[in-house]
């Protein structure tokens, strides 16, 4: 099924290869289409899909105490600008082919004994598990029959290189985070973690006149420290009380879980610069999980966790594969551990043969917490409910009813 929206007895799909196969679960209740007035399979895939973001936007119109949303590679996928888009894992797999040539990409493959393939013979393209397979062949091939070492780095530099991403005009980036950030200020402030290494969501909030607290200070130059994100924004001068702080509107916390194109490690500090040498990044690797206990990937990990672990927590996840073991983990405990966690999965494609998604979707079938929506970003920041903007002064309103004697 194309499109699918689970959460315990609610289901909406269709099949791409058989358009008049549509079904239409709410609530355990299966709606019809003999009441559309002319029922074509075009009109029952638009009804479908009315009725999947007209659920979906009823959940994302509360108030949601803590609100976090991780974001993985979907977001970045055909984003860009001249000519130079975000791509794929299975993308970047031929761009790196093309890069060291057939041949010696072939025997790359070869000598690091990768042989992923599907069920109809044709090739896995997998480039995070041959850079896992050839970093540690490294020191057991000699250089005379492959520099495997130089195949690696050439691909890490053009990773490096393929997320150097510019914001476009039409980006659903500055769309979401518009329409996301309108919260009660009352309220923690919207958390958002991402997986990807470009700034689209940095440029983002700077054309939208965002102040985003990402861990690093203020001051020139910037220089990451975990304490950076237990501060906040506020403007005393508009406070009433004298005692008392107006928090302002527009501030969000950003947490880049896998490193930027934009961080840098010098000595024993980490500092935010344009264009660094040597940008501080997990490059996609199995061990990704390991280094996720160095700094600053280990504060940012714990961030995520803790905030998973808080009270009426609402998790969004869009474009993220559900591949790396210690962001799954992490969630798997919320849902476990947390009553009052909720999850809702947005990707391009839910396939639910997919091993990474296929243990999801049997709890969706069976927990009114669990929500996965099949749905491209830039459609999902569409969507997304255009709340109304709160105040503090929203916040101290008091309605008083006086009874009429």
């Amino acid at each position: 099924m194309k499109h699918i929206l689970l959460n315990n007895n609610s289901n909406v799909a269709y099949d791409d290869s058989n358009p008049d196969n549509v079904k239409v679960y709410i609530d355990g209740k299966l709606y019809e289409f003999k009441d559309i007035q002319d029922d074509t399979a075009e009109n029952r895939i638009e009804y479908a899909n009315a009725t999947k973001r007209n659920k979906y936007s009823q959940t994302l119109n509360n108030q949601f105490e803590n609100l976090v949303l991780l974001t993985g590679a979907g977001s970045s996928i055909g984003w860009g600008k001249d000519d130079k888009l975000g791509k794929s894992m299975a993308e970047l797999w031929d761009d790196a082919k093309a890069l060291l040539t057939a041949d010696i990409f072939t025997q790359l493959l070869t000598k690091i004994g990768y042989d992923e393939k599907w069920e109809d013979g044709s090739i896995i393209k997998n480039l995070e598990k041959v850079l896992s397979m050839a970093t540690p062949a490294i020191p057991y091939v000699p250089k005379d029959e492959i520099d495997i070492e130089d195949c690696v780095n050439k691909i890490k530099d053009f990773i490096k290189d393929a997320c150097q991403l510019s914001l476009p005009d039409n980006s659903p980036h500055k769309l979401l985070l518009n329409k996301i950030t309108k919260r009660k200020v009352t309220l923690p402030r919207f958390k958002l973690f991402t997986l990807n290494y470009d700034l689209m969501f940095e440029q983002s909030a700077c054309e939208s006149n965002f102040v985003v607290i990402d861990g690093f200070s203020f001051s020139q130059p910037r220089i990451f420290s975990g304490r950076n994100y237990d501060y906040d924004i506020v403007s005393r001068n508009q406070s009433r009380v004298k005692e008392e702080d107006n928090f302002i509107q527009k501030v969000f916390h950003l947490y880049k879980l896998h490193g930027s194109v934009n961080w840098e490690k010098e000595e024993n500090r980490i500092v935010q610069m344009e264009n660094p040498i040597n940008p501080l990044m997990i490059y996609p690797h199995q061990s990704k999980y390991e280094s996720s206990y160095e700094q600053p990937f280990f504060e940012m990990m714990s961030r995520f966790q803790s905030n998973l672990r808080k009270e009426n927590v609402f998790l969004i996840t869009i474009g993220f594969s559900f591949g790396d073991k210690h962001i799954v983990t992490a969630v798997i405990e919320a849902l476990e551990q947390n009553p009052s966690f909720q999850l809702m999965i947005i990707n391009r494609n839910i396939d639910e043969t997919n091993k990474n998604l296929k243990p999801f979707i049997e709890a969706a079938n069976k927990y009114s917490n669990i929500s996965i929506v099949s749905e491209r970003f830039e459609d999902f920041a569409k969507y997304y409910p255009d709340l109304k903007a709160y105040s503090q002064e929203d916040s101290r309103q008091i309605v008083i009813n006086i009874p009429n004697n």
